[in-house]
This record gives C-alpha cells, sequence and structure tokens, in this order.
C-alpha cells in the first residue's frame, strides 16, 4: 500500500476537521449526517435562507444578553428573514429597544413584535409552552397535507405562532390543528403565503372542535401589512 506523506496527511486531516463540525449541525442533519439533503428537499427555504435563520437567531439573542442581561428574556424565531420577537422585558422602552436592536442584523427583513411588558414568565409556564409546541408538531405530522417540516412553531405562555411558506389551504389547515390543542389559547399565523403551483399542493381542510381563536397575520407578495386581518376558526 502507498504510504501518504505526511504533510499530504495533515492537510486532509485538517480538511476534515472542517466538515465534520458542519454535518452535527441540527439545522442541517435529520437523523445524522447523511440526511442534509433531505432537509433541505423538505423544508421551502433555501439551503441559503436555512443558514442565515439560524445566524439571525444567534445573533438575536447574543445582542438581548448583551443588552438586558437578567433583567429581561427575548427570544427570536427566524424564518426566511422573517423574525418572531418573544418574551418579556420591564419596560415598553426596553420592548423597542428590542426590536431596533433586531432591525441592524443583517438578512432581517421583517420583524413581528410579540414582547411582553412585564414580569418574566414562570419557569412552570415556559416549561409548559415547550410541552404545547411538541403537541402541535405531533398533531401536524399526523395531518395530511399539512407541510409541517416546512413549519416552525413558537409557544409563548399558550399562544402558538406559526411560521413557514404555505399555500392559503395549508395555512388553514395549520392553524385549525393548532388551535385544536388542548391548552392552546390562541395561534397566530405568520405565513408567507406562496402559490399552490409553485409547490403543488392540494387543498383540504381536516375537522376540529372547540377551537382556539386565530390571528391571521400572513402575508404574501403581493398585499402588504394593511392586509393583516383576525381569522376566527369556528
Amino acid at each position: 500500500m502507498k504510504t501518504i506523506p505526511r504533510r499530504r496527511f495533515v492537510q486532509i486531516s485538517l480538511a476534515l476537521a472542517g466538515v465534520l463540525p458542519l454535518s452535527a449541525c441540527g439545522l442541517l442533519v435529520v437523523g445524522g449526517t447523511a440526511a442534509t439533503t433531505a432537509v433541505v428537499a423538505t423544508d421551502r427555504r433555501t439551503a441559503g435562507e436555512q443558514v442565515d435563520d439560524q445566524t439571525i437567531e444567534l445573533r438575536v439573542a447574543s445582542e438581548m444578553n448583551k443588552a438586558f442581561g437578567d433583567k429581561a428574556r427575548v427570544l427570536a424565531t427566524a424564518y426566511a428573514g422573517r423574525v418572531l420577537l418573544v418574551g418579556d422585558v420591564p419596560t415598553e422602552a426596553d420592548r423597542q429597544q428590542a426590536e431596533a436592536i433586531t432591525k441592524t442584523i443583517p438578512k432581517v427583513q421583517k420583524i413581528d413584535n410579540y414582547i411582553r411588558v412585564g414580569d418574566i414568565t414562570p419557569l412552570s409556564v415556559r416549561t409548559n409552552d415547550t410541552w404545547l409546541t411538541s403537541l402541535v408538531k405531533a398533531e401536524m405530522v399526523k395531518t395530511k397535507e399539512v407541510p409541517s417540516r416546512t413549519i416552525k412553531i413558537t409557544t409563548e405562555r399558550g399562544v402558538v405562532y406559526l411560521m413557514g411558506k404555505v399555500t392559503g389551504e395549508e395555512g388553514q389547515r395549520a392553524g385549525i390543528v393548532a388551535s385544536s390543542v388542548k391548552g392552546v389559547n390562541k395561534v397566530v399565523k405568520l405565513f408567507q403565503t406562496v402559490s399552490r403551483e409553485s409547490i403543488l399542493a392540494e387543498p383540504g381542510v381536516p375537522s376540529s372542535s372547540q377551537p382556539a381563536p386565530v390571528t391571521d397575520s400572513s402575508s404574501t407578495s403581493t398585499t402588504s401589512d394593511s392586509d393583516v386581518q383576525t381569522m376566527p376558526i369556528k
């Protein structure tokens, strides 16, 4: 067997060292290092958008920690450059400051500021929010024609926020599914509505009983913020 020169061996080792950490990234991997393509294929964001969104979330977390330390709790969820802010801050001025800081972060295109002014939410409530998020995710996975892999779910004090690229019918179905989960107080849709033809989706809405109210703050390429409306689900 031909021996690899020591210098060449070191070069190969360094190259592998730079690649392997990327394979462990939760954003790009599902179930193992060979699943990168699968995630990109099932998420309607481009690979670049996925990386940008993860970077935005990390930057917001870092900047909020610098600005507020332990006196506030501000969390960001990004989808294709649209950023959802939730959490708790002491004053309205702090709430506005958090939004202003987020606007300075590269690749941020739109901000939905749902930060609450008040005391930091108790751990017990936050734990329940995490549980509700897992329940909503599970229900979406089980529901036919709901693109669960491209929908981001954030729960804050019992309010479920939905983000993603969906058709109008998919967004309606997703809202119904989320609002039907026991313990959910309200559903806020922050979807980017895309055409059915672009993703070959089929219509259809599942039934539900006693749903939570749904606020629709979704956007399309042809509508403006003034078109945002509240849509109750019966």
